[in-house]
């Protein structure tokens, strides 16, 4: 048989298939020629394998320049005014706190610009932390399957992730700086500049800090240990101010060879960061990229739950030294009790959340432009929640993977009264250092301490229907607003949870606005507690207006 389908000019024509050795034909479908014998061409750099990555993701998005304008403009249009607004509330607190007493007597309290200086440092270890778990460097999935195995440099593939971080870091440090100085101090313009300066430039310097110390094989953990140990440090030094007898009324600002300092530090660092990429492994890349990936998805989804599940996963041990006997878990309700207590303690990030929560409160009352009833109600309700969101781990993890919930043999309404013992023996400790202290600014404080233990439970509930409150539905349309386009009925799911702090909590506001607490206010207080659990065991999705206009509607429906 002749190989009639062979093309003109082939020399083989017309001749049978097995006359040659096997291997030999060109047309043999075992030589493929995409892998063959073939010339390489030379190897792109690293930019041009960025660019190109760029324009392909531009091309396949389907928008144009006027839509990434309009974004650009939204984003900065928002980003201006929500810190207005933010400058001029702390503005009005400012104005509306007494001024400071020209004397102060030893252990007399802390000035404002001695605790302006400790929520800074608090700051820059909430900075540290953050960053130690998100990286600070790392590529998406996407990236690190495209890039990482490309024979090219890889600093010049991460050169753009490992700026941004740094850039972003260095705007809102600024900002910050600028909205205390400015809302707390009130200082003048030049020094706001020098503040706002400096702000940035050590913001950076944390941030590549923490890049130097992934890139030299630090774990991840141990970069958030850090900012954690100087985040507890902020309330400790707080407190050894105060017990040295005697605060200043005003520090120094900065100046502007401190500025200059800070800048070069910062500009130092970055050379060295980007010395360093390409020491970067590809593994602890693909993890920083995972966590942060996780994150910008929770805030982008207003999903607080899951940025909390990604910040502390990322700094989570891999493996453990020594396992708990769990010897308290008797039965099915100690066993979920006993869970979220070993959920809670190996969670350090809350554990140290709970200690600065705790000293919220104590700060408020100990500094003389801040004692007074709206900054101690202010003080009360930040740490508070703080504090019972903390606690609430383990509910949280649940309604993401409720694998216990279903092994054991409890109603649903069960496991969630369960799951506010943790959090409401916490926040019985945390109620009475916090109104212990308030009870000392105000006076009587063995009353403070009843009114303590009878709002502990509220807390609890707070916490709990915060953690398995329903998600927001995206599905529903959608309401343009300078924070771009949100889902009808999101402020509903955001307010589970709080919605309790602010209605069944009213007899603790009143007596901190009252400075006093009578019978009526604890009796009150404990009805509320009672009613804030029952809200809070409810398994119910949807708030009881709108149960009751749907029943209202099968009832219409159904009538002949």
């Amino acid at each position: 048989m002749t190989d009639v389908d062979a093309p003109a000019g082939d020399p083989h024509a017309g001749e049978p298939h097995d006359a040659e050795p096997y291997g030999t034909d060109p047309y043999d479908v075992d030589e493929d020629p995409l892998v063959g014998d073939f010339d390489l061409g030379e190897v792109p750099s690293a930019r041009t394998v960025r660019r190109y990555t760029a324009q392909a993701a531009r091309a396949r998005a389907g928008a144009s320049v006027g839509s990434l304008l309009t974004d650009v403009y939204t984003a900065a249009t928002s980003v201006a005014i929500s810190v207005l607004i933010v400058l001029g509330v702390v503005q009005q607190l400012g104005d509306s706190l007494p001024p400071a007493p020209p004397v102060r007597d030893a252990g007399g309290g802390l000035s404002l610009p001695v605790l302006v200086a400790v929520l800074l440092l608090a700051a820059t270890g909430v900075l540290l932390s953050t960053a130690g778990r998100l990286g600070p460097v790392g590529v998406e999935g996407a990236q690190a399957a495209w890039w990482l195995p490309l024979p090219v440099d890889r600093r010049g593939l991460l050169r753009p992730a490992a700026a941004r971080v740094p850039v972003v870091a260095a705007l809102t440090g600024a900002l910050v700086v600028i909205v205390l100085e400015a809302g707390l101090l009130a200082t003048g313009a030049a020094a706001l500049v020098r503040a706002g300066l400096l702000g940035a430039a050590v913001a950076a310097v944390v941030v590549l800090a923490a890049a130097v110390a992934q890139s030299l094989g630090v774990p991840r953990r141990r970069i958030a240990l850090v900012g954690d140990a100087l985040l507890v440090t902020a309330p400790l030094l707080a407190v050894a101010v105060l017990l040295g007898g005697r605060a200043p009324a005003t520090l120094p600002g900065p100046s502007w060879p401190v500025v200059a300092g800070a800048a070069v530090l910062a500009a130092v660092l970055a050379v060295v960061v980007d010395r360093r990429l390409g020491d970067l492994p590809g593994r602890a890349l693909r993890e920083g990229g995972s966590v942060a990936t996780q994150a910008v998805g929770a805030v982008v989804s207003l999903d607080s739950r899951e940025l909390g599940r990604a910040l502390t996963g990322g700094a989570a041990a891999t493996s453990r030294r020594w396992v708990s006997r769990l010897r308290t878990a008797r039965g099915p309700a100690t066993a979920l009790v006993t869970a979220d207590l070993v959920v809670l303690r190996r969670s350090l990030r809350h554990v140290v959340q709970l200690v600065v929560a705790a000293g919220l409160p104590v700060l408020a009352t100990v500094v003389p432009q801040l004692a007074s009833p709206v900054g101690v109600l202010l003080a009360v309700l930040l740490g508070g929640w703080m504090a019972s969101s903390a606690s609430a781990e383990g509910a949280r993890w649940a309604e993401m993977a409720p694998v216990l919930d279903r092994l054991l043999p409890l109603d649903d309404r069960t496991v969630r009264r369960l799951r506010m013992v943790v959090p409401g023996l916490v926040m019985l400790g945390w109620s009475l250092v916090a109104l212990t202290a308030v009870g000392v600014w105000a006076g009587a404080p063995q009353h403070w301490l009843v009114l303590a233990v009878a709002s502990a439970p509220v807390w609890a509930a707070a916490a709990v229907r915060a953690a398995y409150r329903p998600a927001p539905r995206w599905d529903k349309p959608l309401i343009a607003t300078p924070a771009g386009a949100l889902p009808s009925g999101v402020l509903q799911v955001i307010a589970r949870g709080p919605d309790l702090v602010a209605f069944c909590l009213l007899p603790l506001w009143i007596a901190i606005g009252l400075t006093d607490v009578v019978t009526v206010m604890v009796t009150a207080q404990l009805a509320l507690s009672v009613v804030a659990v029952l809200i809070a065991s409810s398994t119910a999705e949807k708030g009881w207006m709108e149960r009751m206009l749907e029943q209202q509607d099968q009832g219409k429906g159904a009538t002949p």
